[in-house]
């Protein structure tokens, strides 16, 4: 096993996920299998009970892992399943130790942070990396792992000790450090700056690991006396100084790292057995890569939210529309949209904001509502959707989105006029969303209904089934604790509103689907956390065709665009029945 640790100097949000991922990218168009791990030094377990504005969005994998969204990046960028044990926090670690404490494992030592922390950290690290993430079943050949925050942070003390133990356990030519760091350029001088990174590249050679490559963040590629100076007085070879620049998309990130001879130091730094050229994965992040720098045509969506001031929040719902517009030679223009902005009392008080909001939403050409919690915005998000229906917009709701979709089809078509959720209204004469019988609310984490589960569609002229390839069944990730009442559900089939798709055991509501309308769908899933680039989620990939007006002619040719809106892609061997796109053909899985 090669272990390739990845840190991070300087400033947080540097973009260590971005090039972690890029790394296993490369690596895996040499044929290698790939896995990686996600350290955060928070005590907290995992990242299920975070607020977006903390740490950005909250991934969700198959198993039900509440974790960080590098996960997600990692998921994306290396079509790989990760479990939630590849997301390693001081709450998990501490937790194990002391549990084994309890039970009396230590044999009456005392438990301290040396040995007792490291040496869990090691183990935890050494038993998951072997763990397969690949459809073949196959043992990784190389472990990326990623150690949050910033070098000198006084919670990643005990994992950077770790680590120092852990080049020795594995021997010099199985583990390898990357560096991150920034190097600034103010305005004023428009100088490139290394104090920076040497002060960073000195205190973590102080706590005992040396980078083998220095990744420098900057806007502007690296003048050659810059890379020199940081080669000088942080001991490494001008060759391992690899500049990664700002670049138009984050497709160009693999390639830029490639393109500096990263895959050649790797096979002699690592003695890895592959060719140092990447084969045609990598060929087909080029592509797409050219292709969307070349886009003209635009599509807007709205996207109708509640932590619209941090794109992170929404990151995989972003990138799920970014593979659908470029599925269709489209470039993606989201338009945020804070929901309260669009209720009458943001009229009374801040009536630019609230004409702005509006106008927004009346200029775009599709509206997504995704999930979310809390009261805050509901009725906004309701009013948006009402307007989408009315005006015959292209809709996608998504978890919340879907559910308050119901409510106001009930309130506006089926005229129960308090109708809500139990969430927002416990007291509501028209309960239409419950809370789940299995949901405990003693404890806020982990007790949603998490991870995979599968969908079974009800409908052969369902539209989401067409678009998943008319498949029986789909499987998708789950995070919600409200589901919409079953007991209800012949009062909005019979005025229009289809449950097209229901769990395997017909009680939970799982797709819904408007008549007579070009595109008005909710999925209580999250199809955006198995959306990948070459294999964009089918309902995103709906809300985009719908919102560009190439749904209709799609559908009536098969599930297949023209040859001027298509673009050569092939699958990785996915065999999950969600979603397999060649030629962006979404054949049948069943």
């Amino acid at each position: 096993m090669k272990y390739i640790l990845v840190t991070g100097g300087v400033i947080s949000g540097i973009g260590k996920g971005i090039i972690a991922s890029s790394l296993g990218t490369i690596l895996k168009s040499c044929g290698l299998h790939v896995t990686s791990i996600k350290i955060d030094p928070y005590i907290n377990i995992d990242a299920g009970t975070f607020s977006p504005y903390e740490h950005g969005e909250v991934f969700v994998l198959d198993d039900g892992g509440e974790v960080d969204l590098d996960l997600g990046n990692y998921e994306r960028f290396l079509d790989i399943r990760l479990t939630k044990e590849n997301n390693l926090t001081t709450g998990k670690i501490y937790q194990s130790v002391i549990n084994k404490e309890r039970k009396g494992d230590y044999l009456g030592k005392t438990v301290q942070v040396v040995p007792h922390i490291t040496d869990a950290i090691q183990e935890w690290v050494m038993k998951q990396a072997r763990v397969s993430v690949d459809d073949d079943g196959v043992e990784p050949e190389v472990c990326i792992i990623e150690l949050g925050g910033t070098v000198g942070d006084i919670e990643s003390m005990p994992f950077i000790e770790a680590f120092r133990q852990f080049q020795f356990k594995v021997k010099k030519e199985n583990f390898c450090n990357i560096h991150v760091s920034l190097i600034p350029q103010p305005n004023t001088t428009g100088e490139q700056k290394t104090k920076p990174t040497q002060s960073s590249v000195r205190e973590l050679r102080g706590l005992g690991l040396s980078p083998d490559l220095i990744m420098c963040r900057c806007s502007m590629p690296l003048e050659r006396a810059v890379k020199e100076k940081i080669s000088m007085f942080c001991h490494v070879e001008p060759t391992q100084v690899i500049c990664v620049q700002d670049v138009s998309t984050v497709y160009r990130v693999p390639l830029l790292l490639e393109d500096q001879g990263v895959v050649s130091y790797f096979c002699q730094r690592l003695n890895l057995p592959v060719e140092t050229s990447p084969r045609r994965m990598l060929s087909k992040w080029k592509e797409m890569a050219d292709r969307s720098d070349r886009l003209l045509e635009r599509v807007s969506i709205a996207l109708v939210g509640k932590y619209t001031k941090l794109a992170d929040a929404y990151t995989s719902v972003i990138k799920a529309l970014e593979h659908s517009a470029l599925a269709i030679n489209h470039k993606l223009e989201v338009k945020y949209i804070d929901s309260a902005d669009l209720e009458p009392v943001t009229l009374q008080e801040e009536p630019v904001k609230y004409h702005e909001a509006w106008h927004k939403l009346c200029s775009s050409e599709g509206v997504l509502v995704p999930g979310g919690f809390g009261t805050r915005g509901t009725e906004g998000k309701i009013l948006a959707i009402n307007w989408a229906r009315k005006q015959n917009k292209p809709f996608l709701g998504v978890c919340l989105g879907m559910q308050l979709a119901v409510c106001e089809f009930a309130r506006n078509v089926l005229g129960w006029e308090d109708a809500n959720s139990t969430e927002f209204n416990p007291e509501s004469k028209h309960p239409v969303v419950i809370e789940m019988p299995e949901h405990n609310p003693g404890q806020m984490g982990g007790t949603m209904r998490l991870g995979k589960r599968r969908t079974i569609f009800r409908s052969k002229n369902s539209v989401m089934k067409k678009l998943y390839g008319n498949v029986d069944y789909v499987d998708e990730r789950h995070r919600h604790r409200f589901e919409v009442n079953p007991e209800m559900k012949a009062d909005f089939e019979k005025n229009g509103l289809q449950f097209a798709g229901q769990d395997v055991e017909g009680e939970r509501m799982e797709i819904i689907e408007l008549e007579d309308h070009c595109y008005f769908v909710g999925v209580q899933f999250h199809p955006e956390f198995t959306s990948r680039p070459i294999k964009p989620s089918p309902p995103y990939f709906g809300l985009l065709l719908a919102a560009a007006g190439k749904l209709q002619s799609y559908l009536a040719k098969g599930c297949q665009l023209s040859p001027r809106d298509t673009y050569s892609c092939c699958s990785s061997g996915d065999s999950s029945p969600d979603v397999e796109i060649c030629e962006l053909k979404f054949p049948s899985l069943s």
